[in-house]
């Protein structure tokens, strides 16, 4: 379920709203309607604040794997307060376009120039500056771990 690829630059307007192209509108379609639900990434890392974005049934699953996950722990009530507390339904519009609540435009440091990154089963929202700083950053100090190891792309 969804094959979302590609990455677009977009423009987001002073109210929040953004033209989603029409090929991942498509894809929306074809993940089985046309809502999207957004929220925010749990990423630690401040410079990986983005939004997430995902088909509404790919969103049930992941809800479900959330509301499983015993509370007790801190890491698991920041996941669920940030994924769940900020999950917004958004439909798109006559143009194609769907609204970003300022919640999470704030939560991503988006303002007008934005990208969308496709990643398989969810897209994600960055600001371009924030995504353009990401892309730079060299991960010197990321461990790789096994189950990259052991790839051949």
């Amino acid at each position: 379920m969804g094959n979302f690829l590609g990455s677009h630059a977009i423009n987001m307007d002073a109210k929040g709203r953004l033209a989603i192209p029409a090929k991942v509108r498509e894809e929306f379609s074809h993940a089985g309607g046309s809502r999207v639900v957004l929220t925010a990434n749990a990423a630690d890392d401040e410079s990986e604040r983005c939004i997430l974005l995902y088909p509404e049934a790919q969103w049930a699953e992941v809800r479900a794997q959330i509301d499983g996950l015993p509370n007790m722990s801190r890491a698991v009530r920041r996941l669920q307060r940030l994924m769940l507390g900020h999950a917004v339904a958004a439909d798109f519009d006559a143009a194609g376009r769907i609204l970003i609540p300022p919640t999470l435009r704030r939560h991503a440091h988006l303002e007008k120039k934005l990208m969308l990154i496709g990643q398989g089963k969810k897209l994600e929202l960055w600001s371009e500056e924030r995504w353009n700083d990401w892309l730079d950053g060299s991960g010197d100090g990321d461990d790789i771990p096994p189950e990259m190891q052991a790839l051949s792309l």
